[in-house]
């Protein structure tokens, strides 16, 4: 999709309250366009941030879909041509990050962001480092072992993420639950996934958990092939579920310590993304044949009510002149 297709009013008011110099304005819209295209649940939430505060958001998405794009691509490309590819991409974020600037339109809106809200740099590297476990690692032992890629993967994106939305009170905490956040939209996807990740040759389930269950890959692999689980694979399933479910409730103490402009975005966010689970519950375990999601209407149900919280808080803070459009 290309950026020009989001240059409507919307997408304006956002860059101008932001204070996004002309320059930079087609980088952020290509990272908005990048959102709205692929993460659709996300790009809905970010509707309820005030608009000042959405371009930093687009653009922190846009570069890990590109970097998600480079690890994930299709092709010919094997997996040492991705990781050149990957190095590129890192030897020109480095003096971006240092810099503020960049000529490639997804890491100067990424650079802008990050110098703007005083992003850890670090924070970037650990992601990239995750990433690179994609090109050569397909199968995590322990949850130990997984917890190493969530971090970077996930955990990681809740804190790039926390400087934009704001805080108030102990910042340690929610930092904490940011983390906790991160990784529990993750694991959602992985379980959302089992059956896409199947054929991308991995599986992000601890194998020592499933083998509780009696289940490995290639008991997985099977139920991908038969379009359907088994009663172990769905004991497994239910008991990665309830794991997921634990990281929502650590993370949820957390929305209260966001700005209060922020805390609608994210809990229409974790509800949207909890909501995920109860469908796979509800299926049966049923990831292998289809890709279970969240109706369009219940999507909306929930976005309308996070838009009227916003609404409320905006008030309170003496925002209502500032509408959020688009």
């Amino acid at each position: 999709m290309d950026a020009g297709a989001w240059t409507g009013v919307g997408a304006r008011r956002e860059l101008g309250a932001a204070g996004v110099p002309a320059a930079l304005r087609p980088a952020y819209l290509r990272s908005r366009a990048l959102n709205a295209e692929h993460g659709r649940t996300y790009f809905l939430a970010t509707r309820l941030l005030p608009p000042s505060r959405r371009p930093a958001v687009h653009a922190l998405y846009g570069f890990a879909r590109w970097v998600d794009d480079i690890v994930d691509e299709t092709g010919p490309g094997s997996p040492a041509q991705r990781a050149e590819r990957l190095d590129v991409l890192e030897h020109r974020l480095r003096p971006a990050l240092a810099t503020g600037t960049s000529e490639h339109p997804v890491l100067a809106a990424l650079a802008d962001t990050a110098q703007r809200h005083r992003i850890d740099r670090g924070l970037f590297a650990d992601f990239l480092a995750s990433m690179r476990m994609d090109l050569t690692v397909t199968d995590y032992p322990t949850r130990r072992d997984l917890e190493r890629y969530v971090h970077g993967s996930a955990a990681v994106i809740g804190l790039q993420l926390l400087p934009v939305l704001g805080t108030v009170g102990a910042v340690e905490d929610a930092r904490a639950a940011a983390a906790a956040l991160g990784v529990a939209f993750q694991l959602t996807n992985f379980l959302r996934d089992v059956g896409e990740d199947l054929d991308r040759g991995r599986v992000y389930l601890p194998a020592d958990e499933l083998a509780v269950h009696g289940v490995d890959r290639e008991r997985l692999a099977w139920c991908r092939r038969r379009g359907r689980p088994d009663g172990p694979v769905r004991r497994a399933l239910a008991d990665q579920v309830a794991r997921t479910r634990a990281h929502y409730r650590t993370a949820e103490p957390g929305i209260g310590l966001l700005a209060p402009e922020s805390r609608p975005c994210v809990r229409t966010a974790a509800v949207l993304y909890g909501e995920i689970l109860d469908h796979v519950v509800a299926s049966g375990y049923d990831v292998f044949a289809r890709r279970v999601a969240v109706p369009v209407s219940r999507r909306v149900q929930v976005a309308a009510r996070g838009a009227g919280e916003a609404l409320v808080a905006r008030v309170l803070r003496g925002g209502l002149a500032a509408p959020s459009g688009g």
